[in-house]
C-alpha cells in the first residue's frame, strides 16, 4: 500500500482572536439557521442564557461552550477556537496521522483501504489533500504529471487539472459539478480561506454543461483508459465521534465499479 502522501500537519496554526466567544457562537448559530430558542431547546438550556452568552453578559463555562458547540455541529478545530476565545485551553489535540497516539486509528484506516482492493480508495483531509491511498490507485497516478504528485497532492486539482486526470475523464463537467457541490456544502458548514481559494481557482465559474448534483453517488465518473471506458461511483466514510482534530478532518473515499465491464477491468488486470 502506498503511503508517500502522508504529510499531515501537526501544528495548530496561530490564531488571532478578534471575536468574543459569544459573537463566534452567534455566527455558528446563524450559519446553521437556528434561532436562539432552537439552540436552547437542543442544548437543554434557557433561551435567555443563550442570549446572555451571545451578548457577552454571561461568561459560559468550558463545558457549556462545548455543549452548545455540539448542538451546532462545530468542527473540533473550531471548538478549540471557541474555548480560546473564552480564555480556556484547547480541548482537542491535533497530531499527525502517524503519531503513536493515533496508531489504532491509522491501522483501521489502512485496513479499510486494503480491504477495498482491487478497487481504488484514498484518504484526504479537509482541504482535499491526499493522505493515503491503496495500491489500486497507483496505476492511475502513473498517468499524472510529476509536478502534481509533489506533496501536498490535492485530489481536486488532480481530478481537474489537464496534467492530471482531466484528459481521461469523459464526463469532466459532471465530475466538476460533483466537486463543486461537495465543496460548496463543506464551505457552508465550516468556512475555510484555503479551501475557498481552491474552489475559486478550479471550480469557478460554474460550467453550464455539468449536471445539477443533488446526490453525488448518482453520477458516475467515466474514465477512458487504454481504449476502455470505466464507470465508477464513490462513497465517503468518516470517523464517528472523533476526539482528535486530524481524525475529525479526514475522510475515506472508496470507488466502486458501476457496471460488470468496469469491475472486470480491476479483477482481470
Amino acid at each position: 500500500m502506498t503511503s508517500h502522501f502522508m504529510a499531515f500537519g501537526a501544528t495548530m496554526s496561530t490564531l488571532l482572536i478578534v471575536y468574543t466567544v459569544g459573537a463566534l457562537l452567534r455566527q455558528w448559530r446563524q450559519r446553521r439557521g437556528l434561532s436562539q430558542l432552537d439552540l436552547a431547546i437542543a442544548a437543554d438550556v434557557s433561551a435567555r442564557h443563550v442570549s446572555l452568552v451571545e451578548t457577552g453578559k454571561s461568561t459560559p463555562s468550558a463545558d457549556m461552550i462545548l455543549r452548545l458547540a455540539e448542538q451546532l455541529h462545530v468542527p473540533l478545530r473550531d471548538r478549540n477556537r471557541l474555548l480560546l476565545a473564552a480564555g480556556f485551553a484547547p480541548r482537542y489535540a491535533e497530531r499527525p496521522l502517524d503519531d503513536t497516539a493515533l496508531s489504532a486509528a491509522l491501522d483501521s484506516v489502512r485496513r479499510v483501504l486494503q480491504a477495498h482492493e482491487p478497487y481504488p480508495a484514498l484518504v484526504f483531509d479537509r482541504r482535499w489533500n491526499i493522505v493515503l491511498t491503496n495500491r489500486a490507485v497507483d496505476p492511475f497516478l502513473a498517468q499524472v504529471a510529476p509536478e502534481l504528485l509533489r506533496p501536498p497532492v490535492n485530489l481536486v486539482r488532480l481530478g481537474l487539472d489537464p496534467r492530471g486526470f482531466a484528459p481521461l475523464v469523459v464526463n469532466l463537467a459532471d465530475v466538476r459539478a460533483v466537486f463543486r457541490s461537495r465543496i460548496s456544502r463543506q464551505l457552508a458548514a465550516a468556512p475555510d480561506a484555503e479551501l475557498t481559494a481552491l474552489y475559486e481557482e478550479l471550480l469557478m465559474p460554474e460550467d453550464p454543461m455539468g449536471q445539477r448534483v443533488d446526490a453525488d453517488v448518482v453520477i458516475p465518473m467515466i474514465l477512458r483508459i487504454g481504449g476502455r471506458e470505466l464507470r465508477l461511483f464513490s462513497t465517503i466514510t468518516t470517523f464517528g465521534t472523533p476526539m482528535d482534530i486530524t481524525i475529525d478532518e479526514i475522510a475515506i473515499e472508496s470507488y466502486y465499479p458501476a457496471d460488470p465491464e468496469s469491475a472486470a477491468y480491476f479483477t482481470t488486470s
